[in-house]
């Protein structure tokens, strides 16, 4: 399967288009319902633009653009072309067929974040997965997927993996508990090569690789696995992504952030050090 080069920031382009769209509005004293009754909609489509969860039409912009006293024709185009980049498909959506919906939204931020630190359980984190690993996993989770259902899933996760194989790729920082890494999965040669697969990408400059052992006993994060994604963009917070069973949280709001950014900085204080992982590691190997 042939894959498209990553990079697309679609995602979060309608979020930065929603949050501009949201300043100039309350710039000029305006409530939703008055935006959305010039472009004949209701209040909760502006809500949704300006929360960058929908599409944006070129001739609503233009019209709100207009109605909040925007005339600058160079600010007009800067957003105008921003619509463009918001509404342009990510190499992603052609997986949508065996993606859940709310895990699209996911791979969009992910896509566009310079640094991710993630805390995960029960498994190695996806973007630090085998091919093998990968699909054991989906193979367990979706007993009635078909073959090729399976094999799009796992080349989506490989094509996820492409930008932190990169010199300027963004940063990712994992903490992993140790009972992901002694859970066999797959069976021994897979977990063989996943354990080897860790100690390989821990010698990227942009990957950091900490164990939570068990002998440290309850820690920060006894709540389960979330990921915290940082953008370039100065405008946008982090968001804190919680996968559920059926669906998933995504919390962006101070208050919602701050607790998961402490539990994720004592997570690092109390894991092993990058050269404690190596050796975890490596003992594990010899033992399997």
């Amino acid at each position: 399967m042939s894959m498209d080069p990553p990079g697309s920031g679609s995602t979060v382009r309608r979020i930065m288009l929603g949050a501009s769209l949201r300043r100039l509005r309350e710039k000029v004293g305006l409530e939703r319902e008055e935006a959305g009754f010039h472009i004949r909609a209701s209040a909760s489509k502006i809500s949704r633009m300006e929360l960058g969860r929908v599409g944006f039409k070129t001739r609503d912009v233009e019209d709100l653009l207009t109605l909040y006293g925007v005339v600058d024709d160079a600010e007009r185009r800067a957003l105008l072309e921003m619509v463009r980049e918001a509404n342009t498909p990510g190499w992603w959506h052609k997986y949508s067929d065996v993606l859940p919906s709310w895990f699209t939204t996911y791979v969009g931020l992910e896509e566009a974040a310079s640094l991710i630190r993630t805390y995960e359980v029960q498994f190695v984190p996806g973007l630090l997965q085998t091919a093998n690993y990968a699909r054991a996993i989906y193979q367990l989770g979706n007993p009635d997927a078909t073959p090729e259902e399976i094999e799009k899933r796992v080349q989506t996760r490989l094509q996820r993996q492409q930008r932190f194989a990169r010199k300027d790729g963004p940063r990712l920082w994992a903490v992993i508990d140790e009972a992901a890494l002694r859970r066999i999965i797959g069976g021994r040669e897979v977990m063989i090569e996943q354990l080897q697969h860790l100690l390989h990408v821990a010698t990227f400059p942009n990957i950091t690789i900490q164990v939570m052992p068990f002998k440290f006993g309850s820690h920060a994060a006894e709540g389960g696995a979330f990921s915290i994604l940082r953008f370039p963009e100065s405008d946008l917070s982090d968001v804190v992504y919680v996968e559920q069973l059926w669906g998933a949280l995504y919390l962006d709001k101070r208050e919602e952030v701050d607790p998961y950014l402490t539990a994720m900085e004592q997570l690092c204080v109390e894991s092993t050090t990058p050269g404690g992982t190596v050796e975890l590691i490596d003992r594990l190997l010899r033992k399997m």
